[in-house]
């Protein structure tokens, strides 16, 4: 089972000039660590509603890693992650379904206190698909805790990852074998429930330049994300990535 949005990951040239940046747009940033392949290292932004997000930077280069090739494109937002509750079961029952993931794959990083820790991904087939990170050692030791939570920029929580896709439909079919639902979807648009978060598949036909930006400079997959309780209606020009105060209701 899939029961929730994990973190949202976002390119940054330099880890120390991005930690500043985001500080200074009133997120409290916690310290991550180098990743076990040694290409990446990473901070987090925590939330209380359990999600995140990982500033990413590159340490070498590595064009054998997955996100590599979006460098060449330049910071912003690159993928997302689901939590799974047991990524081998997650990945046979999407298998069962019509949808085959690369995984398990072992992966895991150092903390700065030096504390090791491990979790287990799966990747999808296609770029619109979010991959999936489910922990080995405990979830507590990968994410931020309470401690972490105050930001003086008002954020709590992830309302919304946009996913740019070419066509809502045939993504949306993708998401439920993934998923094991059957999401509504337009020709424009569909949106897709899961844990407090919502998943949202927008096309060209949706008019949105966010979603034809993305589509120019990378190819599908996510272009923007609000944040629930977000003080700014729009960070984007100050973080370089697209980050946006959700609807009020």
């Amino acid at each position: 089972m899939i029961h929730a949005l994990d973190h949202v990951v976002i390119l940054v040239e330099q880890l120390s000039s991005a930690v500043a940046a985001y500080t200074a747009a009133g997120f409290v940033v916690a310290p991550g660590g180098e990743h076990a392949d040694g290409a990446t290292h990473n901070a987090l932004i925590s939330f209380p509603d359990g999600t995140y997000l990982e500033l990413l930077a590159f340490r070498r280069p590595a064009p054998e890693h997955r996100w590599w090739r979006h460098v060449a494109a330049g910071p912003g937002l690159i993928d997302f992650a689901l939590l799974p509750v047991n990524t081998t079961i997650a990945v046979a029952a999407a298998a069962d379904r019509g949808l085959i993931m690369n995984g398990p794959v072992a992966g895991g990083r150092i903390r700065p206190d030096g504390l090791s820790l491990a979790w287990e991904t799966a990747w999808p087939p296609s770029p619109d698909l979010p991959f999936l990170c489910g922990d080995v050692t405990d979830r507590s030791l990968r994410v931020p805790d309470a401690d972490f939570w105050g930001h003086t920029n008002g954020a709590r929580g992830i309302a919304e990852v946009i996913v740019a896709v070419v066509d809502p439909v045939a993504s949306a079919g993708r998401y439920a074998m993934l998923l094991g639902i059957t999401p509504q979807a337009a020709p424009a648009e569909a949106r897709i429930p899961l844990g407090e978060s919502e998943i949202v598949l927008r096309g060209p036909d949706s008019g949105d330049q966010q979603v034809l930006d993305r589509l120019a400079r990378r190819g599908e997959g996510i272009c923007a994300i609000t944040l629930k309780g977000l003080h700014f209606p729009d960070l984007t020009t100050t973080l370089g990535a697209t980050i946006m105060a959700a609807r009020v209701e």
